[in-house]
């Protein structure tokens, strides 16, 4: 997730909260623990990281190399190294130091295979590559939007870093009576999955309102599935009722 308002763009409000990144860099040095804190994102993960590549083929068709992936919000690089290995020149962004230092440990300490393509970290802000000019031609904000400010600028800027005819995915939770009772009450408070305080209800996004402020940013809806846990795995699903994923093209 970015960190600050970059120069020519005071007009628009961070898209970082600082309450968020404190609470996840608490959480950077056992993030690569597949038991601990984040042990959902890694059950989540392939599921994630293979339907986006999945629904980019057209674009690896048509492209003379590698795509290049903009990971934002990548914490300390479960999906980040997962594209990279999927074959994506992937550039991993979070706005917490503390992720980022443990993406660039794990990484040094479990190179990537040979045949995977080029990863790098970055301790910053989409804002910051908005200033720079910086394109991708697969943008990805995997459970970030229902942490950031604003969603709808959120939105823009990743339109922004998009080139023209790439896509965008993102995943987030939808803001139903059912997501509240699983993902907030069960998960954090009865069985404890996630650490107490890892989101607010009030923040997530129904498919409805997330299409229509993508539209508003110049991104067209291809697809849209849900995320369903069906012991013991994450699996696609119609069920769009408490997690989802969706990818849009910048036309």
């Amino acid at each position: 997730m970015p960190t600050e308002t970059s120069p020519g763009q005071d007009s628009r409000r961070s898209s970082v909260s600082e309450s968020e990144i404190a609470h996840f860099s608490a959480l950077a040095e056992d993030w690569w623990n597949p038991r601990g804190p984040m042990a959902p994102l890694h059950a989540m993960n392939p599921l994630r990281t293979e339907w986006v590549s999945r629904h980019v083929v057209p674009l690896r068709k048509a492209a003379t190399g590698p795509l290049s992936l903009l990971d934002i919000g990548c914490g300390a690089g479960l999906a980040s190294e997962a594209y990279a290995k999927l074959g994506f020149n992937t550039l991993g962004i979070d706005a917490s130091a503390a992720g980022i230092r443990a993406a660039e440990a794990h990484l040094a300490a479990h190179p990537l295979p040979p045949e995977a393509a080029s990863l790098s970290y970055r301790n910053g802000s989409a804002e910051d590559l908005v200033a720079e000019g910086a394109r991708f031609d697969v943008v990805n904000a995997l459970e970030v939007i229902e942490h950031v400010n604003d969603p709808q600028d959120f939105l823009i800027m990743l339109a922004t870093l998009t080139k023209p005819g790439g896509m965008v995915a993102v995943s987030t939770l939808n803001r139903t009576p059912r997501s509240f009772a699983v993902a907030k009450l069960g998960a954090e408070y009865l069985l404890r999955m996630l650490p107490v305080g890892t989101h607010d209800w009030k923040k997530f996004i129904k498919p409805d309102e997330l299409a229509a402020m993508a539209r508003r940013a110049g991104l067209r809806i291809l697809d849209i599935a849900g995320m369903s846990y069906v012991p013991f795995q994450w699996r696609e699903s119609r069920d769009t009722g408490i997690n989802y994923i969706a990818i849009f093209r910048k036309d």
